[in-house]
């Protein structure tokens, strides 16, 4: 008797492809990098402060002194984010090279490995008091591994393989809102656990063991659960007409240059076939968002938490966190809207100026409720990267998935490696002067990114004015 007989809902469930989900990974593995996350900022506080303390000859204000700890951890990270950008460079391309040769789930596991190993270190130093010094040789362990890069990578190639072009944007936003809501789980306790163990010596240990818990989970289901699908994209409509010389179809009347231009497809032995220019824009203008959106991610927490106790702001930078992650969930429910009357490129602008519109108003943040209402105001600040991903899955084949897609994560990570040291830098110069500084410089960027995407956007007008069937 088979499983059908058995199971009423068997048949139902296969036809879904359950285990072709990478939800259930994306989801448990951001509970472990926001629990993570949060410890790591949380141990560094008490460290760093305790260090203060402890150096200071003479007695000193208290805003002095959480200045004073601020700029410690503002130079830890500096050197933790080179780490955590340059290690995975050359690891993460080879995973992806892999992934595409032999096994798509090659990048997603290696890359978990790293990851729990990296928490298990976290986990460690909480146990043993090491020096927090130990955290950039996690780091490194976790970047030769592939880091995010190649496991995000990954986990974006999964998502394109089992979905069409025209609900592509919808299925990548969807792995993205159970990333959000990971996020939001993790951080919304991370502030309350962090106190669960009385001891001093042992304080964030119920926090970090959560973490390692949920990501060995991730890994052990990527490894024994998760199953690659099968592609279901659909070849694109070409334009109507007789066969051309290349067996390609043509239009009875010639289309422009700029139409045939952003046709071209231009097959390269390292990426694979990729319509090169649009592919280029793209990426150029994902770079710059991500620019201005690493002087926001960085410096949001630390303004929703200041001027509070130390009880507070525990709990307040995981509901800052908590806050960020929301942002997953509306941005989610913009693209299933907005996808139906519009295309890619204008969720893109509409994403952008949310964004850019946001750290404007952080700017001038001197109270907790303004910092949400700046929150609110960034609602689709998600929506352009998910969507730029997108667009270049459907200007690529899917036997190329793995390398693009690295190769567009890991210019992201160098991006944030470089600006976050640059804000860090920045921060700390004008902290006593103007704190907006990096908001402001973030929202500049975020309304310079609409140039590049605005370019794509006029390129596909000549295409539909012939009738081509453009999805982004």
């Amino acid at each position: 008797m088979g499983p059908q007989a058995t199971c009423p809902c068997w048949g139902y469930l296969s036809r879904l492809q359950v285990r072709t989900w990478a939800e259930p990974v994306v989801f448990s593995t951001q509970v472990a990098s926001s629990l993570y996350d949060a410890g790591l900022l949380l141990v560094l506080h008490e460290s760093f402060g305790a260090r203060v303390s402890n150096h200071s000859a003479s007695p000193s204000p208290r805003e002095a002194l959480e200045d004073q700890g601020q700029r410690a951890i503002s130079n830890f990270y500096i050197i933790y984010n080179i780490v955590t950008g340059l290690t995975p460079l050359l690891p993460a391309y080879i995973l992806g090279w892999l992934s595409d040769r032999y096994h798509r789930k090659i990048s997603i596991c290696v890359a978990l490995l790293g990851l729990l190993l990296c928490r298990l270190m976290l986990l460690f130093k909480v146990l043993w008091d090491w020096p927090v010094e130990v955290m950039y040789v996690a780091v490194a362990l976790n970047g030769l591994c592939g880091g995010l890069s190649a496991y995000w990578a990954g986990v974006i190639s999964l998502g394109s393989l089992g979905s069409s072009e025209g609900r592509r944007s919808v299925r990548l936003i969807f792995i993205d809102l159970m990333l959000g809501l990971g996020g939001f789980c993790g951080s919304m306790g991370s502030g309350h656990l962090f106190q669960q163990v009385s001891e001093k010596a042992w304080q964030g240990l119920v926090l970090t063991v959560c973490s390692v818990s949920c990501a060995s989970f991730a890994l052990f289901y990527s490894l024994l659960v998760l199953k690659v699908p099968e592609s279901v994209a659909k070849p694109r409509k070409a334009l109507p007409g007789p066969k051309g010389p290349g067996g390609g179809l043509q239009t009875q009347r010639a289309p422009p240059p700029v139409a045939r231009q952003t046709q071209s497809v231009v097959g390269d032995p390292f990426l694979g076939n990729v319509n090169l220019p649009q592919t280029m824009c793209l990426v150029f203008d994902a770079i710059i968002y991500d620019l201005a959106v690493v002087g926001t991610v960085e410096r949001d927490a630390p303004v929703c938490a200041k001027g509070a106790s130390q009880l507070e702001t525990r709990c307040r930078w995981g509901y800052g966190m908590a806050a960020g992650y929301i942002i997953f969930i509306t941005s989610f429910l913009g693209v299933l809207v907005f996808s139906r009357c519009f295309r890619d490129t204008t969720m893109i602008m509409i994403g952008m100026v949310s964004f850019g519109s946001g750290a404007f108003l952080l700017c001038f943040v001197k109270e907790t409720y303004m910092f949400y209402i700046a929150r609110a105001v960034m609602l689709f600040a998600l929506i352009p990267i998910t969507t730029i991903r997108s667009a270049m899955s459907k200007l690529i084949k899917d036997s190329s998935y793995g390398k693009v897609f690295v190769i567009l994560q890991l210019f992201l990570t160098l991006t944030w490696v470089v600006t976050s040291t640059m804000y860090n830098e920045i921060y700390q110069l004008t902290m006593e002067k103007f704190v907006g500084t990096c908001f402001a410089l973030s929202s500049f960027l975020s309304f310079l990114a609409i140039v590049p995407i605005g370019i794509v956007y006029f390129q596909t007008i000549p295409l539909m004015s012939f009738g081509g069937i453009v999805s982004f």
